[in-house]
């Protein structure tokens, strides 16, 4: 009976979970079903088997968006996840000066993705950008519309502005969560504040800190429209990433069977990045644990 009682919360989750699986097969089937036809016409299509995955894979536009996406993901893990903690840190722990201090960092997140890439495409113009015109002034030759290392940065600043806030959010948070009886005891032997981090705070941020990675790595696969509204994913392919050959494929080019064939590889890649950090991570924890 008890364990009746204890399951019951269980049947206020199942109409949930059956809406949310209903409206998320319907398109998953659809995908699949365009992924091995050839579509002719409305209603008319013709079965091709896994030759739209063949094409795609052999694609070397393909190759060249994984490899930078790869790239600018561990890129930006590499600078925000640091930087986050760093900023929580340094924050103040309570009173009056905490809350604003929440309020300001958490500005950034508050703005659309679209407004974010217009304020950095206006922010890095040599005429009337602030950033441009200040480089410029300091004998630096920026041009984020014709250099591709330029605008590579440029979508990196842009990220790290963007959403390291909500790691440092999160770590915070986390930090806020430690007991003071460590930190209590912490101080009686005398530890230094590098010793308090290295053997408190770090290992009791490592769930948050998961939960973070994750986040971001999700996130930074599907980076679509700041990119896009900075350059185009230009000059050239500097800044095409995965999402944007997949706008071109089934938007640019209507080709809607190779773009559906492509959605599920995109869908098992980062389903499987996903694993991999989560399976790492946690065996880091036990290991150290």
């Amino acid at each position: 009976m008890d364990k009746w009682e204890d399951n019951k919360a269980w049947f206020l989750v199942v109409p949930v979970f059956l809406i949310v699986a209903f409206s998320a097969i319907i398109p998953l089937m659809t995908v699949v079903n365009y992924s091995i036809q050839d579509i002719l016409a409305p209603g008319k299509g013709v079965f091709v088997g896994v030759e739209w995955f063949r094409e795609i894979l052999s694609d070397s536009r393909l190759h060249g968006a994984l490899i930078r996406q790869i790239i600018y993901t561990f890129s930006i893990l590499a600078i925000e996840i640091p930087l986050g903690i760093m900023i929580a840190l340094l924050m103040p722990a309570r009173g009056f000066s905490s809350s604003i201090s929440l309020v300001i960092v958490a500005i950034p997140l508050l703005i659309p993705w679209n407004v974010v890439g217009t304020i950095f495409q206006i922010f890095g113009r040599g005429d009337i950008g602030l950033g441009g015109a200040f480089l410029h002034k300091i004998g630096i030759d920026y041009n984020y519309a014709s250099d591709s290392v330029d605008a590579w940065l440029t979508v990196l600043t842009m990220d790290v502005w963007h959403w390291t806030p909500l790691v440092v959010l999160l770590c915070f948070a986390g930090l806020r969560a430690i007991p003071d009886a460590y930190y209590q005891a912490a101080k009686i032997d005398g530890a230094s504040k590098w010793a308090v981090f290295r053997f408190i705070q770090l290992p009791k941020l490592k769930g948050v800190l998961i939960i973070a990675v994750l986040l971001r790595f999700m996130d930074s696969f599907m980076i679509y429209t700041e990119p896009f509204v900075l350059s185009g994913g230009g000059p050239g392919n500097a800044t095409t990433f995965l999402s944007q050959y997949l706008a071109q494929l089934a938007i640019g080019q209507f080709d809607l069977g190779p773009a559906a064939a492509f959605s599920l590889i995109y869908f098992l890649i980062i389903l499987l990045f996903c694993f991999i950090f989560y399976t790492f991570m946690q065996n880091a924890e036990k290991e150290n644990g």
